[in-house]
Parts: C-alpha cells; structure tokens; sequence
C-alpha cells in the first residue's frame, strides 16, 4: 500500500534506487516520498492536543481528562488547548521523583519481608 502524506506531516522528496525503478517503481520521475526526520515540526516548543498525545504516549482523551482535572500544563490559545514541550518535560521529570521514592521503599519493604522469614 502506497503510503501519502497529511497535510500536517513533515515530508521528503527521495530519490528512488534505480534497480526499484526498472522494476515498476515510479518510473515518471523516479523520486518518491516519505516521512522527513527530524524536521523543525517535530520539535515544536508549543504543541497542540494531538501532538501533546504522541509526545506522551496516552490518548487524546485521556489527555483532554488531565487538563480537565488540572493535572497536566497546559493553555488554552483561543478556545484550543496548547501545550509547552518545556512544561511537559518538566511535569514528567516531577512525576517521576515522585514515584521513585515510593518504588524504593516498596524495594526495601519486601527485602525485608523476604529476609524475615
């Protein structure tokens, strides 16, 4: 299946490897597309709700839930919520000190609890 951009994705022009192109390939002007890396869209400081939920890997739902409940940064810009990559970064780095402590203790709670016994 022939894969064709959105318009919201960053793309490439590449040029084909000729053996692909005698062989059925796009022969008109033997370039084809494909996704750009690292392009200036992926690194975006600001980002919008769908773009936030790539980032962080959860749903847009479940995200739209976060900001409804205050527990992520966000703003709205008119009436769409944004979000700073900065502030999303750290958040997680936030949420993850907070979690470490707690995952050490449980460690040495059942370290203990083996050695008891």
């Amino acid at each position: 299946m022939l894969w064709t951009p959105k318009a919201s994705e960053p793309i490439e022009r590449v040029r084909q490897s000729p053996s692909k192109a005698r062989n059925g390939g796009n022969r008109a002007g033997r370039f084809e597309w494909k996704k750009a890396k690292g392009t200036m869209a992926d690194s975006r400081e600001v980002m919008n709700i769908r773009q936030a939920s790539q980032y962080l890997g959860v749903s847009p739902d479940t995200l739209y839930k976060y900001v409804g409940e205050q527990k992520i940064p966000a703003f709205k810009l008119g009436n769409r919520w944004r979000f700073k990559k900065s502030k999303l970064d750290q958040w997680m780095e936030e949420k993850s000190m907070e979690m470490e402590p707690a995952a050490k203790r449980k460690t040495k709670a059942v370290g203990k609890a083996a050695g008891s016994q």
